[in-house]
């Protein structure tokens, strides 16, 4: 059976940006480029009446820029758009806007061919996303309702937690992560992202999250109250040493389950190394990145947590966890902070 071609929409401001992503997805068989928009206000009419499945938009443009014209659009029509960038923090604005992904601008580091491939599997995977409207932002002391302090006091033993997410995650792990408290076990966050995004967006989770959070390094030591996100280009795995100590290796290595970082190589290092009490969870993201690793924790006793398949912009990673049985327990992203706070408190 023939699929239908993704219909998509190109606005950027660039000529040569416009000519690159026409030119370089007309190559994919799957991929239909019905238009293109030099504005937002272009833009804007071209939606209604093209209707077009996919929208890739730059992020800065003269004028209403792609932040604005997201926060406009997509409350009346909620299309899922794909962000085409620069190394720039206000990406991330635009992913709470409602955008569902993002590819890095060719910067003289990553070849043109490399862009056009990022970008058409980007556009396949928002092509089956859910758009999802946001809430506005709070800050973390107003929004997540006061828990009881976590430690020493109230859990009888250590803990690890691995979380990994891609298509949408960036969004759905903020919202765990902003409802957990500051000295929650150490945590290490696979996100799929381009190289240079993944240290930004550590700091963007450590201005919105109580405890502290940075890009991980290779010989990071985990501990309490610490969460390390995995970096771009790098498999970062759990390693223990010796003494019992635990800590992350980030180093160059083959793809694995077709990503790097791997969701599958943290949680397989998890489950073949950590001698303490595990907790896993696999977020929303194309694909089954994590699946298997997940089922592995789970064998060796983890609790296993995955976001349900209504809050998910795209239910691949936890669908096949899910159907995998790796799965203890699943949930919406509002609500696996408690799951994993219930588990904790508990010792499930």
């Amino acid at each position: 059976m023939q699929l239908n071609k993704i219909k998509v929409l190109v606005v950027d401001d660039s000529i040569v940006a416009r000519k690159t992503i026409i030119d370089g997805l007309a190559r994919f068989p799957r991929i239909e480029v019905i238009g293109y928009a030099i504005n937002a206000m272009d833009a804007e009419r071209k939606v209604k009446s093209l209707n077009p499945d996919v929208m890739t938009c730059d992020v800065q443009m003269p004028g209403m820029t792609g932040i604005e014209f997201l926060k406009k659009l997509l409350p009346v029509h909620p299309l899922p758009v794909v962000l085409v960038s620069s190394l720039n923090l206000k990406v991330f604005d635009a992913l709470h806007a409602g955008a569902v992904g993002f590819v890095r601008k060719p910067d003289g580091v990553q070849s043109r061919e490399a862009f056009v491939q990022s970008l058409a599997e980007a556009v396949t995977e928002a092509a089956s996303a859910k758009v999802r409207r946001p809430a506005p932002v709070k800050a973390p002391e107003v929004e997540a309702a006061p828990m009881l302090p976590l430690g020493p006091l109230t859990l009888k033993q250590p803990y690890l937690i691995g979380l990994g997410a891609s298509t949408g995650g960036t969004e759905a792990t903020l919202e765990v992560m902003k409802r957990l408290p500051a000295d929650i076990p150490p945590m290490v966050v696979v996100q799929h992202m381009p190289p240079g995004f993944t240290k930004m967006y550590a700091e963007r989770l450590n201005k919105l999250c109580r405890m502290e959070v940075r890009e991980a390094a290779n010989g990071d030591k985990l501990h309490p109250g610490l969460a390390l996100v995995a970096p771009a280009d790098l498999q970062c795995r759990v390693n223990r040493t010796a003494a019992g100590e635990y800590y992350v290796t980030c180093q160059p290595g083959e793809k694995v389950s077709g990503h790097r970082p791997s969701v599958d190589a943290l949680f397989h290092s998890m489950a073949d190394n950590v001698r303490c009490k595990m907790i896993g969870i696999i977020m929303t993201g194309m694909g089954a990145d994590g699946a298997e690793g997940l089922l592995r924790m789970r064998q060796r006793g983890a609790y296993t947590i995955g976001q349900d398949k209504e809050s998910c912009v795209v239910y691949g990673m936890p669908g096949v966890a899910f159907e995998k049985g790796a799965v203890c327990e699943q949930a919406s992203c509002e609500r696996i902070a408690s799951v994993l706070l219930r588990s904790l408190q508990t010792g499930r």
